[in-house]
């Protein structure tokens, strides 16, 4: 029996512990945040920097001062609205209305899944959708992203949905203006904004159980013939083993959410007209030039370099109001 207290290893709000079944995040829940536009955005995560601003967190101990801090670079080319869905809450969840496609969909969409080739299909889903408006309760675009325009060399676009908040007539319509048209991440978030970012982690394998939860390793003597990178006891077997015992498995490749980021700078480049302040000489190590728009994420951001990240408006409200970011100095090279 271990002395003293020693408490438990790893979260158990995270089981199962097994691989996400896609490599691109899924969001489940979207904030109400009162104003009809989009709720989230998507990019391409690039690496880290150390980023020094001035402290304008009035409970800080260094506030108004200078202080250095990791931030991470997303980079965020247009996305392109390609269709709009309409959804009705139920008590069984949403339930699909409907949906309409613009009339010329992006080329490399068929690089996900074979586009419709009617010729009057646009007019048929738009007449239907409009027969429905005053049943609908959430409407969401079907976005594309346009890989070709980062610094990424790939061309299968990701296709997901990003809900538009607001009142849901007012957010059907502002849908329908979209409609084939591209959305910029200046025109969703500011400089300043409360994100949550989600993504998948990077994947580590099979892990045994103290890398995966941190346990103990056991003395090295001659009794422990069976390993000492190991768990001593696996709990009571009857009537069956306690579910939160540590074992050995898959560590990483799980989809998590980090709270409360903060937005410290929105930017472009322009390699053509040598408008470039991100990029580091030579590039990116493991992802090449920043091409397009980017965000500065304050902290670090989870998943590998080129992975898929989505960005939301926080779904946790914030109680301090903080101002723009204060930005005296930005580095352009790599943290690590």
């Amino acid at each position: 029996m271990a002395k003293g207290h020693t408490p438990r290893h790893g979260s158990m709000g995270y089981y199962p512990r097994k691989r996400a079944r896609s490599i691109v995040a899924r969001i489940r829940r979207w904030p109400d945040i009162g104003e009809v536009k989009p709720l989230g955005f998507a990019g391409y995560k690039v690496g880290t920097l150390h980023v020094i601003k001035m402290e304008d967190n009035p409970n800080s101990p260094f506030y108004d001062q200078e202080v250095a801090t990791v931030a991470t670079v997303v980079e965020t080319p247009p996305i392109i609205v390609a269709g709009v869905r309409v959804y009705k809450e139920t008590v069984y969840g949403l339930k699909t209305l409907g949906e309409v496609w613009a009339k010329e969909t992006p080329k490399d969409l068929a690089r996900v899944f074979t586009v419709p080739k009617k010729d009057n299909l646009y007019e048929v889903q738009l007449r239907k959708i409009n027969s429905l408006k005053e049943k609908v309760d959430k409407v969401r675009l079907l976005s594309v992203m346009q890989p070709r325009l980062a610094g990424i060399h790939k061309k299968k676009p990701e296709l997901f949905e990003i809900e538009i908040g607001g009142d849901p007539s007012k957010a059907f319509e502002y849908a329908l203006d979209l409609l084939g048209k591209s959305i910029e991440v200046s025109s969703v978030f500011s400089e300043g904004d409360i994100i949550d970012v989600i993504s998948v982690t990077k994947g580590k394998g099979y892990a045994g159980v103290i890398k995966r939860f941190g346990v103990k390793e056991l003395p090295r003597w001659h009794k422990h013939r069976k390993g000492s990178r190991r768990i001593g006891s696996v709990s009571p077997q009857n009537p069956s083993i306690m579910r939160m015992v540590p074992f050995a498995g898959q560590l990483g490749f799980h989809q998590r959410t980090e709270y409360h980021k903060r937005i410290l700078k929105i930017g472009s480049v322009n390699l053509e007209k040598g408008e470039d302040d991100i990029n580091p000489s030579g590039g990116w190590p493991h992802y090449g030039l920043v091409k397009s728009q980017y965000i500065l994420v304050e902290g670090t951001v989870p998943g590998a370099i080129k992975r898929l990240v989505k960005i939301r408006f926080t779904i946790r409200p914030v109680k301090i109001q903080l101002e723009k970011p204060r930005i005296v100095y930005v580095s352009t090279k790599p943290v690590g």
